[in-house]
């Protein structure tokens, strides 16, 4: 990250693949042949990661293994492993879809999964696409690329051409594995992205690490005690989560967090064994920073199945502007553990909590649901449950003097929303951006 920020702007939206190749972990080849108690995937040694990551451009700097998750958190963003699935997403001006042809070559020949059962590749428009390389100079070339990789693929643009945008690239699934619908996660797949701009400078001022600060504490040590005195290590229970933060020099900010979702009294227990194997009630969230003035941009993606909105008496309202004012002068001091009584969130809690941290000028979010849970409790959509919880969480009411200017006197305002139906997902998406407020 510093090399590049010191030739020019760091492009900080990411480059999102992720590769399906079963539908759930007890259906990779040696569900029942666990190593070390892994399966599938996880049993490919990591020099061979490694060497993919190479043709990609970035490298790991650090890991953290999970119950059924492996999370390398990288140079240029962050890995995940599963049994079944893997997910890439590289910053900057790293070749993301480059890896893609050694990923099915390894796949196969290390953990005898040939086929692809479902592809997926996503990214936020670029802040400076001329800087981009190989397929990634232009989105009809990843689109191409893609495709002649992928016979049942299809590309979406979602949002503003002339502005904020979101585009998907997505296969259809392989059809000899969805002939066997006993082998599904009973849980929704759900992925959760707020990707955001124009950070203000108080939100991104804590992200710098000055060679000074460098000789006194390492990169890792640097970002735990940042993670802990902006609130990141709240955004969920501490004592379910694992984090896994690094400090760049001269700033940045990455990191990846392993969570126990499962272990949360709000989730019930399940005996939905698949093929005699426990699903996997284990997430993750990974965050990553980019600070310059010139290109500020932070995003959050989270994987843990939320609730959209939980009854009042449920629910943690977004923290005062009294609570963010200390956790800002608390950088300063030794950090303390994290509370663990801070519950998981609903969707529009953990919106707010992430909002709060980096205050951004513009926010596109989107949700990306697997479609067989189609209801929430109240009977709406899921998609238009979570629409309905972008909107309170962002509205005039809860971000004023939060998430605002130093004046308080910015709101929120919708610019965009947009739901979508796939095969076998949905998506909700919106934009908001920060405003004048016409109230005194």
């Amino acid at each position: 990250m510093a090399e590049e920020t010191a030739s020019g702007p760091f492009e900080g939206p990411e480059k999102l693949l992720e590769i399906w190749f079963a539908p759930c972990a007890a259906a990779v080849p040696d569900a029942d042949q666990p190593e070390h108690g892994k399966t599938g995937l996880r049993k490919i040694p990591v020099a061979v990661w490694e060497d993919m990551l190479n043709i990609v451009k970035c490298k790991i700097l650090s890991t953290v293994h999970g119950a059924h998750i492996d999370a390398y958190l990288l140079s240029e963003s962050s890995f995940f492993v599963s049994p079944h699935r893997l997910i890439l997403k590289t910053c900057g001006t790293t070749l993301n879809l480059l890896g893609v042809p050694r990923i099915l070559e390894i796949a196969a020949t290390h953990a005898n999964m040939p086929s692809v059962y479902r592809c997926f590749y996503s990214r936020k428009s670029f802040m400076f696409p001329e800087r981009q390389l190989g397929p990634h100079r232009d989105w009809s070339q990843e689109v191409q690329f893609l495709d002649n990789i992928f016979p049942n693929g299809a590309a979406y643009n979602v949002g503003k051409v002339n502005g904020d945008h979101w585009l998907l690239y997505l296969t259809n699934p392989t059809s000899d594995l969805v002939k066997q619908p006993t082998l599904k996660d009973p849980y929704p797949d759900y992925t959760i992205e707020i990707l955001m701009t124009e950070l203000s400078p108080a939100a991104c001022r804590p992200f710098s690490f000055s060679p000074q600060e460098s000789s006194s504490s390492s990169s890792s040590e640097h970002a735990q005690a940042l993670s802990a005195s902006l609130g990141i290590t709240d955004i969920f229970p501490s004592h379910l989560t694992t984090l896994d933060a690094y400090s760049f020099t001269p700033c940045g900010y990455s990191s990846n967090a392993l969570i126990k979702w499962g272990d949360d009294p709000a989730y019930l227990p399940s005996s939905n064994n698949v093929n005699g194997v426990s699903p996997a009630r284990e997430g993750y969230y990974t965050i990553h920073v980019t600070p310059e003035e010139e290109c500020s941009y932070a995003s959050f993606e989270c994987n843990v199945p939320l609730p959209a909105e939980r009854p009042a008496s449920e629910s943690t309202s977004m923290p005062d502007l009294k609570n963010l004012l200390q956790r800002m002068v608390s950088r300063f001091l030794p950090a303390s553990p994290a509370s663990e009584s801070t519950p998981v969130p609903d969707l529009k809690t953990l919106l707010q909590r992430v909002v709060s941290i980096f205050q951004p000028g513009r926010i596109s979010v989107t949700l990306f649901i697997s479609s067989e849970d189609e209801e929430d409790s109240a009977g709406d959509s899921r998609v238009d449950a979570a629409q309905r919880a972008f909107m309170n969480a962002l509205s005039a009411r809860t971000v004023k003097g939060e998430a605002a200017s130093e004046e308080g006197k910015k709101v929120y305002r919708r610019t965009n929303k947009i739901n979508y139906e796939f095969e076998g997902y949905d998506l909700a998406f919106a934009s908001f951006e920060l405003f004048p407020s016409v109230l005194k």
